[in-house]
């Protein structure tokens, strides 16, 4: 597989240039970028790919305390949000790629129910790389995390925040 080249090349940004440039990869979290810069990036991180890796390690590493405002960050699925329009550009895309847009008002009563649940659960929203992925399979997710013990689901919800990064990386290759 071919790993196309990120423009413009993240190795080669300024410190300000590069969080401007990826600050928003994480939701409301530019401390990542900032981070991952400081990592002292080189041109094997110019692919979506390297750099999500070393992105995903930066959270991955945080403390949980930072993870968790990291997570928090995030809308929820099919929530209050999405339906009034105040969900970033990428949240936006990503939840309507996967048909939450178009839910019946039984399946927006089933995920407000889950969003309720998880939440008083865990103490934060639900998280999912949504991406090929349908509006049946996240629900069926949603069921099967609610069994998760809170540490094991923080340690998921990070796993597939940094698959978000590593979609919207790749997304921003191809444009």
């Amino acid at each position: 597989m071919t790993h196309r080249t990120l423009t413009p090349r993240p190795s080669r940004l300024d410190k300000a240039s590069f969080i401007a440039g990826f600050g928003d990869i994480y939701e409301h979290s530019p401390w990542v970028a900032e981070r991952a810069w400081e990592s002292r990036l080189d041109e094997r991180h110019d692919t979506p790919e390297n750099l999500a890796a070393v992105m995903g390690r930066m959270l991955a590493e945080a403390d949980a305390d930072s993870q968790l405002a990291v997570i928090r960050a995030h809308p929820d699925l099919a929530g209050k949000a999405a339906v009034a329009g105040e969900l970033t550009d990428d949240s936006t895309r990503e939840q309507a790629g996967a048909g939450l847009d178009q839910c019946s008002p039984e399946e927006m009563a089933r995920f407000e129910r889950l969003n309720a649940a998880y939440k008083a659960k865990f103490g934060f929203p639900f998280v999912m790389a949504v991406k090929g992925s349908d509006r049946f399979a996240i629900l069926d997710a949603f069921e099967v995390r609610l069994e998760n013990d809170p540490a094991k689901e923080r340690r998921t919800a990070v796993e597939q925040i940094n698959r978000i990064a590593l979609f919207r990386l790749q997304a921003s290759a191809k444009s």
